[in-house]
């Protein structure tokens, strides 16, 4: 399992008694890290997955709390790095 340099890895009950895990959004923002429940469901997609593979390397602490903060009318000057974790393709 990634790192959880936030503390926003939360344990839920999948069913039939086994567990799972996420990566909440919401810790984030109980954190004051930033208003992650005003964000476009775009920017918050992108958010889960940086917050997911943080792990100082490829991605850093400092890439999730830009993106946390991301603001429209000011976009930061910043590249996020961006793990894709599935590709969905349309069947033809």
């Amino acid at each position: 399992m990634n790192n959880d340099a936030f503390g926003a890895l939360k344990k839920f009950d999948s069913g039939k008694g086994k567990e799972g895990f996420l990566y909440s959004l919401p810790a984030l923002e109980e954190q004051g890290i930033g208003k992650i429940s005003r964000l476009p469901i775009s920017i918050r997609i992108v958010l889960e997955s940086v917050l997911r593979n943080c792990d100082e390397r490829k991605v850093r602490r400092k890439d999730v709390e830009t993106l946390a903060k991301w603001n429209a009318k000011k976009p930061a000057n910043e590249e996020i790095p961006f793990v894709v974790a599935r590709i969905v393709l349309q069947d033809g």
